[in-house]
């Protein structure tokens, strides 16, 4: 009897320090979740701080924000059937990301692979057009 008042102990104190380290183990879950999303918000901050330091940037933003014109330029607004104002969406490109395409590659190239794929054709599987061709009937003499 004294085994089982012992053993029944022994397992409600391992249950509630269980049930403490499943919270616990939530928490820092939710902690390193919100940690991630706080780090994702600081890097969308520093690219957008990054961007005011463009002038074209700076002066796209001036002329969306506050509709200024450039000396010399006349301002038009085109508007609805409503005569409200028509909201247009322009937006530069991220200056790091102009002319960071892959760069294509040279025509020869591609006709020295024709010529190697003619000398070497890949064999045939039985799939494709190939097979549904008769091929032709030789004649007999």
């Amino acid at each position: 009897m004294m085994i089982m008042v012992v053993a029944a102990v022994l397992v409600i104190s391992y249950a509630s320090s269980l049930r403490a380290y499943i919270q616990q183990r939530h928490d820092i879950n939710a902690l390193q979740t919100e940690i991630a999303q706080r780090k994702e918000h600081i890097k969308q901050l520093e690219e957008q701080t990054r961007r005011w330091e463009d002038p074209a940037y700076v002066q796209q933003q001036a002329r969306e924000r506050f509709g200024f014109v450039m000396p010399g330029e006349t301002a038009y607004v085109a508007l609805d059937e409503n005569g409200e104002r028509i909201q247009t969406e322009p937006e530069l490109t991220d200056p790091k990301s102009v002319g960071s395409a892959e760069q294509p590659e040279a025509w020869w190239d591609d006709a020295w692979g024709s010529v190697l794929l003619a000398g070497d054709p890949p064999e045939q599987t039985g799939e494709g057009p190939e097979s549904e061709i008769d091929p032709p009937k030789q004649k007999k003499d």
